[in-house]
């Protein structure tokens, strides 16, 4: 088959550019260069129907400050920092601490508010952005470097580059919302799969607290089975988060270093025939429910509820600056941080 992914501009406003890709079978994704967010994935169904499989906000300006980071790339530290501290070389560092007592996602301006350059190439994007030294309390100037590549089958790659002039913490992720249902209904029946023996415990705050073995808990997905009765469950970690917003292990050694590139999660909509597949050669998944999109306006006027939309969210562990296995999220001077994650949606019959 003749490959036909096509990149291009198809729309500029005073806040942000929105490009979009296309693949031979007329699947289409659409990012904004504000946040470097995925904005769009317009996905036929089994009966043909083309339905969007991205939660997004309705205003294009909420992109502006994203405070539910929909479709954006996180950094420069993706999920928790405790306390907002952590000690580098000796010295102690503060960064804000904008979820309650703890630091999330880069701080309020982080990269997910930030307007990133885009560049069109082989029929791929893209997206760089510069941070300076001090940029939310972080030291180093750090350049990152995100591109985006849509195949023929349905696989979107996101491979990270990046490097910074000190030493310097740094655990990237994109954080799209998937409904496979395009949001005719809530999450609550499709089925996960996460390839994990094990995740991390969390805290009233969400800060890890220990390993734990998945089995025999509400946090056994190495089955595929629906989310919406594991939400249900008698699980004390179920009911901290207010549902799931926790770290799944998904590299050999439980020992927070990137390994090789894997296919570690699959989610299938039963009703539309949709399933979404993520690889990564990260040492975590966080997998998030969507606990808190009450009342969020969304696409087509319509307001988000809970459990309307989900996350599988490829990085670092919370908080590992702060762990045992601090030295594997971080980069210094002449090194290349380097990540890649692959999310296809696709027909299961």
């Amino acid at each position: 088959m003749t490959n036909k992914k096509t990149v291009s501009c198809t729309a500029t406003t005073a806040d942000e550019n929105i490009y979009t890709l296309r693949n031979a079978q007329d699947m289409q994704l659409t990012i904004s260069d504000r946040g470097a967010s995925l904005v769009s994935w317009l996905a036929p169904d089994r009966y043909g129907r083309v339905g969007d499989v991205l939660l997004a906000y309705a205003e294009a300006g909420s992109y502006v400050q994203n405070p539910f980071y929909f479709g954006a790339i996180i950094g420069r530290w993706a999920n928790r920092i405790a306390a907002g501290q952590f000690e580098l070389d000796g010295r102690s560092y503060a960064v804000e601490c904008n979820d309650g007592d703890n630091h999330l996602h880069g701080g309020s301006s982080g990269f997910h508010t930030a307007r990133w350059l885009a560049t069109e190439e082989d029929g791929s994007l893209r997206m760089s952005l510069t941070s300076p030294d001090g940029e939310g309390g972080f030291p180093g100037n750090l350049k990152v470097q995100v591109t985006y590549r849509l195949d023929d089958e349905g696989r979107l790659t996101i491979d990270y580059e990046a490097q910074s002039d000190a030493p310097t913490p740094i655990n990237l992720t994109s954080h799209p919302y998937f409904n496979l249902n395009a949001g005719t209904s809530d999450i609550k029946d499709h089925l996960l799969c996460i390839d994990a023996s094990h995740y991390l415990k969390i805290d009233a705050g969400c800060i890890p607290a220990e390993l734990a073995s998945v089995a025999g808990s509400a946090f056994d997905f190495r089955q595929p089975a629906p989310i919406g009765p594991r939400l249900d469950w008698p699980d004390q970690q179920v009911l901290i988060a207010g549902g799931f917003n926790h770290c799944y292990c998904v590299q050999a050694g439980l020992n927070g270093q990137p390994g090789p590139l894997r296919e570690v999660a699959s989610v299938y909509d039963p009703g539309s025939g949709r399933k979404l597949s993520v690889a990564t050669d990260q040492a975590g998944l966080q997998f998030y429910s969507g606990n808190f999109l009450s009342g969020v306006a969304g696409r087509d006027a319509h307001d988000y509820a809970r459990h309307d939309g989900f996350c599988l969210e490829a990085q670092a562990y919370p908080n590992q600056i702060n762990g045992p296995h601090a030295e594997a999220v971080i980069l210094r001077p002449g090194q290349v941080y380097r990540q890649t994650t692959v999310y296809r949606v696709s027909l299961q019959s």
